[in-house]
C-alpha cells in the first residue's frame, strides 16, 4: 500500500506539471495567434487604401482617404489629406532664424485641418490649414519666431508674427492665428 501510495503522489504531482504545461502553452500560442492576425488585418488595411486610392492619387495628386503628410526641413508645408476623409499634414516648425513656418495642410470634404509650424527667429509662423468642406476645424496658425537681442543701448530687431489660423468647413471651428514670438 506504501508503494503505491508514493506512485500516486508523484503521479499527480506529474499531472499537474503537465496542465501548468498546458496552460502556459495555450496563452503563447492564443499570444502569437493575436499577434499574426493583427498584423495581417493591417497588411490587408494598407492593401485596400492603395487599392481605394491609387485613381485620386493619380488624378489629383491625393488619396481619397488618409492624412496628409507632415511637413519636413526639405518641403515644410504640410501635405493636403485625402478628398472624402482626412485630416491635413502639419506644417514644419524652423529652426533656422529667418525661415517663415511651414503652412498646414487642408482637410477633404470632413477633417480637420494641420497646424501651422512656428517660425526661425524673427520669422513669421505658418497658416493653418483648413477644415473640411463639410466638416471640420482649421488648424492653429504656428507661433511667429522670437525676435534677436539688440546689442548694449540699442533695441532688439522685431519678432515674426503669428501664422494665420484655418477657415473652418460648413460645420466647424475657425481658428485665430497664434501670437507672436
Amino acid at each position: 500500500s506504501a508503494l503505491f501510495s508514493a506512485h500516486a503522489g508523484q503521479y499527480q504531482q506529474l499531472g499537474a506539471r503537465a496542465a501548468l504545461f498546458h496552460e502556459q502553452f495555450v496563452q503563447a500560442l492564443t499570444g502569437a495567434a493575436s499577434a499574426y492576425a493583427s498584423a495581417e488585418a493591417t497588411n490587408v488595411e494598407q492593401q485596400v487604401l492603395g487599392l481605394i486610392n491609387a485613381p485620386t492619387q493619380a488624378l489629383w495628386g491625393r488619396p481619397l482617404i488618409g492624412n496628409g503628410a507632415d511637413g519636413t526641413a526639405a518641403n515644410p508645408n504640410g501635405g493636403a489629406g485625402g478628398l472624402l476623409y482626412s485630416n491635413g499634414g502639419n506644417g514644419f516648425s524652423q529652426t533656422t532664424a529667418g525661415l517663415t513656418g511651414g503652412t498646414g495642410g487642408s482637410a477633404g470634404l470632413i477633417g480637420n485641418g494641420g497646424n501651422g509650424g512656428a517660425g526661425g527667429a524673427g520669422a513669421n509662423g505658418g497658416a493653418g490649414g483648413n477644415g473640411g468642406w463639410l466638416y471640420g476645424s482649421g488648424g492653429n496658425g504656428g507661433s511667429g519666431g522670437a525676435g534677436p537681442a539688440g546689442a548694449i543701448g540699442a533695441p532688439g530687431v522685431a519678432c515674426g508674427a503669428g501664422g494665420a489660423g484655418g477657415t473652418a468647413g460648413l460645420f466647424g471651428t475657425g481658428v485665430v492665428g497664434a501670437v507672436r514670438g
